[in-house]
């Protein structure tokens, strides 16, 4: 076979011996390489045969179609029978939540093998267990779904979301579920200031805290004094309210409910503080405090009760993190067999993003999308077989699988800090990327080139002009750009001289080894930079601890995806600095917002200001006026390059998927959005093993 200019660019940048770029092309990939169409997306990938029709489960809202009778895995029936467990029909609620599966009726039994990357790596587990968000989602991400709460109700002035809890839905340790978990929740941990984590922007509205209010056994109410018509969409997302495995690990005090039978052991106000300070360093806890960050870890504490479909049996920060079924899990297929099929989870320790995108490729998991890496795709296709699994490919429509979080609250170098801050630097910065050269490497140029904002598909999109603002390749300008800041005088070697004490200034990124290969990315980078004079030192870092940096500001440039901001006010904090915990463009700025400006730094850009005015008034307003406000401020984060996009809108960080030919109802094709909390979308309770 002859190949054209074009495909030995490919070939060259995917790093690929020729023979398996060969085969791979007889599934059209080369067909694909990077023609775009207006959205901004690949145009021919839809054409390849790899992308399906959006499918999925659904959610059983016919209450005539509520099984009769109950039926369980074959391991807790074996409990029942030597009298370690309750029958079936005393664990499953009398309203449980009814999953009609995508294909079949599944079987019991089995362990998924996954991969993960070590104990920053929780998001692994988190997705697979997001079903105990208070909603959710359907298979396309539009529509609000139930979940953990049966039912929802938004009052006409937006002050007042009630929802409707399951009757005889129980912990995974057979304690009731009821809306005293909620009002415990939010008068014991979420407002207890030795706790720490401070208040969060969902439970507020136009800078006014809310309250949970218990109305019955049955019935919560989240009340504001100002309307607060996003909450019920808040509920259903990646956000602080977005369930119990995911907000209360790391520290974390927020996710809506928590077990009060389970937790009210740990605290002084039930016992004394000399009590739980003794039970506390009994357990090798210097304070209660401590000893309760990490009892209410469902990643760590294998005795945590949860609603999840799985729980613990094994730790995150082992080399094997397992989980096992929830034998009260509330969820039944309209059979009536309690879910989920899947006996276990077996997430392995991989060193890093190549051992495990090499196991996928030797079919070593089950079902793996995070982690793997899209200009691997030619690998995958070509080891199918041999392999035992399909590749699906899903489509994003966020816009960054990489962007630059630039820290604008950065303090610890003034001189450092002082460029940050200034917005033609940004700009420069941003001119100086190659971004069609990362896009052939990384993303087989697949990836849309250009800056953070949301696909064009979307209507929060402030239009397809703003794709490539501040966002192409022009390295002469940023040059100029630079000199007329004043940073003319270079060393020997070209680098830019710092204007405090003449030494080179170098910019530092801390990299991880994430969803992305995002040292690898930074170091390509790197090269470019040195023509605009810009010196970039990459430091690859454990998420952990880049996370613990980036919290107490320390960081300087944060390579992350903005995932999840197709919804911007769902998911903020990679697009504006409103999560101190997440926010890498201004954490200090984050927590000043947060705690309305109790705590952290109060920005002194205006256009900041602006900003982070507008996204407080939206949670007020209207769905088609918060689109507008969205388009607005997309426009200014362009502009500002608050956030340097390189390449998105692609199949990106979780697009890719290998699965095995041995697991059954799983989506050829799924929404891989955050809010979707991929791939909870997919209902992963109803995969089986054939």
């Amino acid at each position: 076979m002859q190949l054209d200019q074009e495909q030995r660019a490919c070939l060259r940048a995917c790093r690929m011996p020729r023979q398996i770029f060969t085969t791979v092309a007889l599934v059209g990939l080369l067909t694909w390489l990077p023609v775009q169409n207006a959205k901004g997306q690949a145009a021919d990938i839809l054409a390849s045969g790899l992308v399906s029709e959006l499918e999925g489960a659904e959610v059983v809202l016919d209450a005539a179609r509520v099984p009769k009778t109950f039926q369980e895995a074959p391991s807790l029936a074996a409990m029942v029978q030597a009298g370690r467990l309750p029958p079936v029909v005393s664990r499953v609620p009398a309203e449980p939540l009814v999953l009609a599966p995508l294909k079949e009726t599944g079987r019991y039994g089995g362990t998924w093998r996954r991969g993960f990357t070590g104990p920053g790596d929780s998001e692994n587990g988190n997705r697979i267990n997001a079903s105990d968000r208070l909603l959710s989602w359907d298979k396309s991400g539009t529509s609000l779904m139930p979940s953990v709460a049966k039912g929802w109700e938004v009052s006409p002035d937006g002050r007042r979301t009630t929802l409707f809890l399951r009757q005889g839905m129980r912990w995974s340790d057979g304690a009731e579920f009821t809306a005293d978990d909620f009002v415990f929740w939010f008068e014991d941990i979420y407002s207890n200031r030795e706790l720490g984590s401070g208040p969060m922007q969902e439970m507020q509205s136009q800078g006014k805290p809310g309250r949970v209010v218990k109305i019955d056994k049955l019935t919560v109410a989240f009340e504001f004094e100002d309307p607060n018509f996003l909450l019920v969409e808040q509920i259903a997302a990646q956000t602080n309210l977005g369930g119990q495995s995911y907000r209360q690990m790391e520290g974390g005090t927020y996710g809506g409910y928590a077990p009060a039978h389970y937790f009210r052991q740990f605290l002084p106000k039930y016992s004394s503080e000399q009590a739980v300070t003794e039970r506390a360093r009994a357990a090798g806890y210097s304070n209660w405090v401590q000893y309760f960050h990490f009892v209410k870890d469902w990643r760590l504490n294998v005795n945590l009760p949860t609603l999840a479909p799985w729980r613990t049996v094994q730790p995150i920060n082992t080399p094997n993190w397992v989980l096992e079924r929830n034998p009260y899990y509330w969820m039944v297929d309209t059979a009536g067999n309690q879910l989920p099929y899947i006996d276990r989870v077996s997430m392995s320790l991989a060193e890093n993003l190549e051992v495990v995108n090499l196991r996928a490729i030797a079919g070593e998991y089950d079902h793996q999308a995070r982690h793997l890496q899209l200009a691997k795709l030619p690998v995958f296709l070509e080891n199918r077989e041999r392999g035992g699994y399909k590749v699906h490919v899903d489509l994003a429509t966020y816009g960054s699988d990489l962007a630059l979080h630039m820290n604008m609250s950065y303090t610890a170098d003034p001189e450092i800090g002082k460029w940050l801050r200034h917005v033609d630097f940004r700009r420069a910065l941003s001119l100086g990327i190659d971004r069609d050269q990362l896009n052939e490497t990384f993303w087989l140029g697949l990836g849309a080139s250009g800056s953070p904002v949301v696909s064009e598909a979307s209507p929060e999109s402030p239009g397809p002009e703003w794709r490539t603002r501040w966002s192409t390749h022009e390295p002469d300008k940023a040059n100029q750009m630079l000199d007329a800041l004043g940073l003319k005088a270079r060393d020997s070697e070209g680098f830019r001289l710092r204007t405090d004490n003449g030494q080179r200034l170098v910019l530092q990124a801390a990299a991880t080894q994430a969803l992305q290969p995002y040292p690898q990315q930074l170091e390509m980078i790197a090269q470019q930079w040195r023509r605009i004079g810009i010196a970039l030192d990459v430091r690859e870092m454990e998420r952990s601890l880049a996370y613990s940096r980036l919290r107490n500001n320390q960081l300087q440039i944060f390579p992350w995806s903005n995932s999840g901001s197709e919804k911007l006010f769902l998911v903020p904090q990679y697009v504006i600095p409103v999560d101190a915990a997440n926010s890498a463009m201004g954490p200090a700025y984050a927590s000043w917002y947060a705690s309305n400006g109790q705590s952290g730094e109060r920005p002194t850009d205006p256009e900041i200001l602006r900003v982070l005015e507008l996204f407080r008034s939206a949670s007020s307003k209207p769905e088609e006026e918060r689109n507008r406000i969205a388009q607005d401020i997309w426009r200014t984060v362009v502009d500002q390059q608050w956030s340097i996009g390189v390449v998105g809108v692609s199949p990106g960080s979780f697009g890719v998927r290998v699965v095995s030919d041995k697991l059954g109802n799983v989506p050829r094709r799924t929404c891989i959005a955050n809010h979707c909390r991929t791939p909870a979308a997919a209902y992963p309770q109803q995969y089986f093993f054939r």
